[in-house]
């Protein structure tokens, strides 16, 4: 039920029957679109299912959607093909009675994936032993086989089913899937040999060439190109980029290795498929006399090696035709036409009864040996109601199929709704409805209907074709009301009907029918000589399919129409005795794109599936019906009577609830188990104040729930903190205990190794030397000395002054190697200096002891000169040393020897200064003299009254 007003103008009513506009198609088609338009592909109509092809994945089909919908009430989730399944499935265990499912709608809406849908709910919901995995399994992928054998892709649907498919599965006490059964109806046989543009045969041949191993095809002389062959490039369609047929090849494999089929059987049944293509590919030409010759015989060849019959034996049986007599039998050379029909029909027949084989092969694998009672679930996954541009004999037989399952559908409903009025005795009103029985006796009625005129004409004498089946059908129903040709329609009538044509007027509109084909489609006729050929096959398949005692039978097998309205009876008694679920599946575009919704094509579906029809017996007068406990339970928060508890009978409890909302005795009745309310307005206005009621109540829950929610954790915190506690404490008490045991270990093995630590190496000091040891070592890395003239270090124990003596000499020994690493050139010519010194003066001159202290300077002097040619030099002395008289002034006859001698023993280039003019030097500590440098006549040295000194010199030539 939507929540709101709001939501429900957005998405519509998820079901119909709570529509105000119940009899309005255009107000069914609104919320079918407000639905669709929301993804919301579902909708009901009481309990039938009315399911829009959404043309796209919509993530409602998980594992959690199927555990979702498992055991719920049926209206208490919105719309799903899971609800239908889990209600006939609970019901089945609750009432141990039969269930079916009826899937039906237009080629392209969506009943073979709902039956899918249906299959994989059963299969992950209900309970499974190991055991009988395997019969779910074949039951599963049963699916790809008939889909493989029995489907198509036409103008409509890429995967169309191309018959009638109702599968029983069959459960135990327990309600487990133990076995099923499959029953197949009128398979399409005129596909095998002609298709019509834009289709395909099926899909098993295409899948063959495509996925087929190399050897395989090689073995069935068959060639990957599906254009080679006749039967297949009809349609002009051999190659469909919408169809993998190679990956569906392979899941069509691996079904077959989980069914249980042998490797003769495939290979068999793979042999037939093979002589089909091979079949469609043999040409007639006419000889002279007008009959059929076949020219080139290579196709005849690889017929008989995969049936297992002789190629001239086979020849004969296409060219000819054996004529029995009451006495002899004459063979009658055929018509290359007539060939063709032979041909065509030697592969419609291998294929059907090849496909009911298949069938028959499944069922064989799913059958449960226990012959205790069980349950069923049907499946019936049956052609919807078929208006094409042109409807033929296929067309005619489906949509009588659909008439009858219209008139069970609505019966049913019928009665079922009648039979819940008189049980809660409230007064059935009649309801007016179409009873589409006058077209089913139209066409199914004994020496009268349609099917019996159509196989009087198959087997009268004389020619009869398809014109003259239509003027006997003229003849015998030509004024049933009904029925309509172009000769008995009216001028208006007679430009839609065509001569080979006739009109019927079915529940879901006009069809009109070419009778083309018809006798043809119905009679299905194999010559008796092609006949015998097959029964001589070896081929086990064929063996099995053509029986020898077909050939005894002189009896005229019962025509397909018949067969078809047998097949049907049989099909209805077996859903009469069983409990009915219907799913109604609709196309919404014929473009097959996601959206779109077309709402001419929708409107004709609505139609032709009988919605209207059932949704205004559904209603029957009012919209809504609850058991009393469900409603009370639902909405017994609006009065305060019934809220939160009502202790007394629910009926009670219903009844004031309801006078309390304020509901006028013509909107409701009450039965005996349940509620009726008449109009949906009445429902909506209950559900919107439950709405706002709800908020409220929900409101006040949360605060209760919030604060018994913040209680509870806080005791759990509270309780998980004190545990932590204590558990903690005592973690630390165990911790301090073994720290403490540690110590008291530590001290009395040190205390034992004291006493004994002048004993040899023992147990008993051992740990205790090591200690001393690496303490020692450890205290003496802080004391060692820092240079070879810091001469302290650490006292050893008594135990380690060998070992310390070692150490001391070791540190000594690498303090001097540091030490001389570490003396320069210019410091080691000093240290010589002080050596050569030590050996002069040491204990001969005072003041030596003195010296040592003070290094040698490496040079105190410095020498000037002038740049003429005189002889004077000056020596110059330290100024800051008091105790020197000063600079000396000597004149040298030697000037460049002796200043050059004096550098090389000072070894100091820089030390001599050649000037011009004059030069300063000192006289005594803190008093300079100037030397001023002239050149003259002759040489002459002379001191000024100021005291300078004056120096004199010949100039030389250069």
């Amino acid at each position: 039920m939507e929540g709101t007003l709001t939501a429900r103008d957005k998405v519509g009513v998820q079901d119909f029957v709570l529509l105000d506009a119940h009899t309005s198609e255009s107000a069914f088609v609104d919320n079918l679109r407000k639905r669709f338009n929301e993804n919301l592909i579902y909708t009901y109509i009481g309990t039938l299912l009315v399911s829009v092809n959404p043309y796209q994945e919509l993530g409602i089909y998980t594992v959690s959607q199927m555990e979702l919908y498992q055991g719920v009430s049926f209206f208490e989730l919105p719309p799903h093909v899971y609800a239908i399944a889990d209600n006939a499935y609970r019901m089945m265990c609750s009432e141990l009675n039969n269930h079916f499912i009826l899937i039906s709608g237009e080629s392209g809406a969506g009943k073979t994936e709902a039956s899918k849908k249906i299959l994989q709910y059963f299969a992950v919901t209900c309970p499974m032993t190991e055991s009988l995995q395997i019969a779910r399994d074949r039951l599963l992928l049963s699916n790809p086989v008939l889909e493989a054998f029995g489907n198509a892709k036409t103008l409509r649907n890429d995967n169309s089913s191309r018959f009638g498919k109702y599968m029983d599965i069959q459960f135990d006490f327990q309600g487990i899937p133990v076995g099923g059964h499959i029953i197949s109806y009128l398979i399409e046989k005129s596909r095998v040999v002609y298709q019509n543009q834009g289709e395909r045969n099926f899909h098993i041949f295409y899948q063959l060439l495509a996925g087929g191993e190399a050897e395989r095809l090689a073995h069935l002389g068959l060639e990957r190109d599906p254009r080679l062959y006749k039967y297949l490039s009809q349609g002009h369609r051999a190659k469909e980029s919408s169809l993998n047929d190679k990956n569906n090849w392979k899941t069509v494999s691996n079904a077959f290795s989980v069914i249980d089929f042998t490797k003769a059987d495939l290979e068999n049944l793979f042999g037939i498929i093979a002589s089909v293509l091979h079949l469609g590919n043999i040409c007639f030409e006419e000889d002279p006399q007008g009959c059929a010759t076949v020219p080139d015989t290579h196709e005849i060849k690889w017929i008989a090696k995969l049936l297992g019959v002789c190629p001239s034996v086979l020849l004969d049986a296409l060219t000819h035709r054996k004529i029995e007599a009451k006495t002899e039998e004459v063979i009658c050379p055929l018509t290359p036409g007539h060939s063709v029909y032979a041909r065509d029909a030697m592969a419609k027949a291998v294929y059907g009864r090849t496909f009911t084989w298949l069938v028959n092969k499944i069922n064989s694998s799913l059958v449960n040996k226990d012959v205790t009672k069980k349950t069923v679930i049907g499946l019936l996954d049956i052609y919807g109601f078929e208006v094409f541009d042109k409807n033929g004999f296929e067309q005619f037989c489906i949509n009588y199929c659909n008439e009858k399952l219209q008139q069970l559908l609505i019966e049913r409903t019928l009665k079922a709704e009648q039979a819940e009025y008189e049980m809660e005795g409230i007064e059935w009103e009649p309801i007016q409805y179409f009873n589409n029985k006058i077209i089913c006796d139209l066409v199914e009625e004994r020496h009268k209907g349609i099917i019996s005129i159509l196989d009087e004409e198959c087997i009268r004498p004389g020619p009869a074709t398809d014109l003259s089946f239509l003027e006997k059908l003229e003849e015998k129903v030509g004024e049933h009301a009904h029925f309509q040709t172009r000769k008995l329609a009216g001028p208006k009538g007679r430009k839609r009907i065509g001569w080979m044509e006739f009109q019927l007027l079915h529940y879901a509109g006009e069809v009109t029918y070419c009778t083309k084909g018809f006798l043809e489609k119905n009679n299905d006729l194999l010559y008796r000589h092609l006949k015998e050929v097959l029964c001589r096959s070896s081929n086990r398949i064929l063996r099995e399919c053509f029986l020898v005692a077909e050939l005894e039978n002189r009896r005229r097998p019962p025509t397909v129409g018949t067969q078809f309205k047998n097949s049907l009876g049989s099909l209805l008694e077996m859903l009469l005795c069983k409990e009915p679920s219907y799913i109604r599946c609709i196309k919404p575009n014929d473009t097959k794109e996601p959206s779109k919704f077309d709402d001419f094509l929708i409107r004709h579906q609505i139609k032709y599936l009988g919605l209207m029809e059932h949704l205004r017996v559904r209603r029957a007068g009012f919209a809504y019906r609850r058991r009393y406990e469900h409603f009370l339970q639902r909405y017994k928060s609006l009065c305060p009577d019934t809220w939160p508890h009502w202790h007394g009978p629910p009926g009670e409890g219903v009844e004031r609830l309801i006078k309390y909302i304020g509901y006028r005795p013509e909107e409701y009745k009450l039965g005996k188990t349940k509620i009726f309310i008449r109009f949906p307005r009445t429902l909506f206005a209950t559900e919107d104040a439950f709405e706002f009621s709800k908020h409220q109540l929900v409101a006040r829950i949360q605060a209760t729930y919030k604060g018994r929610l913040g209680r509870r954790e806080y005791v759990k915190k509270r309780q998980a903190a004190t545990k932590l506690e204590a558990h903690w404490r005592g973690v630390l008490a165990r911790r301090e205990v073994q720290r403490r045991r540690w110590a008291v270990q530590i001290i009395r093995r040190f205390i034992k190794g004291f006493i004994h630590r002048h004993r040899p190496l023992c147990p008993d000091n051992e740990e205790f030397i090591v200690f001393v040891r690496k303490n020692y070592i450890l205290n003496l890395r802080n004391h060692v000395p820092k240079n070879v003239l810091d001469k302290s270090w650490l006292r050893p124990p008594g135990i380690l002054e060998h070992a310390s003596d070692l150490l001391r000499k070791m540190c000594m020994r690498n303090l001097v190697r540091k030490y001389c690493h570490g003396v320069t050139d210019e410091r080691r010519a000093m240290m010589q200096q002080k050596v050569v010194t030590s050996e002069i003066f040491r204990g001969k001159k005072e003041g030596y002891a003195d010296s040592l202290r003070q290094p040698f300077a490496t040079s105190r002097i410095g020498v000037s000169t002038s740049s003429l040619s005189d002889g004077i030099l000056v020596i110059h002395v330290s100024p800051e040393d008091n105790k020197q008289k000063g600079d000396a002034v000597l004149q040298c006859e030697h000037t460049f020897e002796a200043v050059t001698k004096l550098v090389m023993l000072v070894k100091k280039e820089n030390m001599v200064n050649v000037v011009q003019g004059s030069l300063q030097f000192y006289i005594t500590p803190g008093k300079e003299g100037t030397i001023v440098f002239h050149t003259g006549p002759e040489e002459h040295i002379y001191k000024d009254k100021n005291g300078q000194l004056t120096v004199v010199s010949v100039r030389r030539k250069s």
